[in-house]
């Protein structure tokens, strides 16, 4: 009985367990889930040696699970959407944006379609578009839900659901690339650095599957940080986290996200974010 007792303690001991001195974070899971692992861990050394701080990432399996996992101080830093982003900082008091890409100000989603659709690039969105079948990313996405359907209610006049014959949401957007080339969907909305990412490393048959639309500019990704930070980790804590990111210059890990940067952010970058979410009813 002894025995038994003391191995169960040492494998509890020897369990990963964050202590309360441990910054973690995490980051919505807008691509493969491997990729993302890889990436983040990266992340997490780079910043272990910026702040002298242990660091864990943690991965979550949706964007609203990132959200709940920032609200109940499961992590105190994310990588967000611009939706999921409003989201959390609405949920934890003086929570604030730190950093977004250099890209991520002026942000797009492409519009994609099947070969078989008969669409050609660049076509716009057209009333050929109606009864064919058609896929976001995840619910809570900014470029592969929030801002897409914005511009489809704009050029028809209709929720998609009254537009297309099928209404679907891959998960991510690398899913969502993948149904559309597989003829699964007729058309999806994909994260424009995603596609260009993939059709570099020539993992998408362009004759396959083609971009028909890109939106106007929007701001979209950034890393928001608990606004009670300071308190748990020390005075200017966060302020040291704002300029490590703002820091980071390692090729291969900016190529990982991809950005060529970070920049700084402030909650007030997001408004339009918040106001188009409010108007579809994303957003309380």
């Amino acid at each position: 009985m002894l025995k038994r007792l003391t191995l169960a303690l040492t494998v509890l001991l020897a369990a990963p367990v964050a202590s309360a001195d441990t910054f973690v974070f995490t980051a919505i899971p807008d691509e493969d889930e491997t990729r993302l692992q890889q990436r983040f861990q990266n992340v997490a050394d780079y910043l272990e040696e910026q702040l002298e701080v242990d660091v864990r990432f943690v991965p979550v399996k949706s964007y609203a699970a990132a959200v709940t996992a920032f609200r109940n101080n499961q992590v105190q830093l994310a990588w967000f959407g611009g939706l999921s982003g409003v989201q959390a900082r609405a949920r934890v008091p003086n929570s604030r944006a730190l950093a977004q890409g250099v890209e991520d100000a002026e942000f797009m989603t492409y519009f994609i379609a099947n070969q078989n659709t008969g669409l050609d690039a660049g076509e716009g969105l057209t009333d050929k578009m109606r009864d064919m079948t058609f896929t976001f990313g995840s619910k809570g996405s900014t470029s592969g839900r929030l801002m897409p359907e914005y511009y489809l209610r704009e050029a028809f006049g209709q929720p998609p659901e009254e537009v297309f014959s099928r209404v679907g949401f891959s998960g991510n957007h690398s899913r969502t690339i993948s149904l559309v080339a597989s003829g699964a969907y007729d058309l999806g909305a994909v994260n424009y650095t995603v596609w260009e990412n993939e059709v570099e490393a020539g993992n998408i048959d362009t004759d396959q599957v083609e971009v028909v639309w890109k939106t106007p500019n929007y701001p979209d990704y950034q890393w928001t940080i608990r606004g009670d930070v300071d308190e748990r980790f020390g005075a200017g804590f966060a302020d040291r986290v704002q300029q490590a990111l703002l820091n980071m210059d390692d090729p291969e890990l900016l190529e990982s996200f991809p950005r060529s940067g970070f920049i700084p952010a402030s909650n007030d970058d997001y408004a339009i974010i918040e106001s188009v979410g409010k108007e579809l009813d994303l957003i309380d």
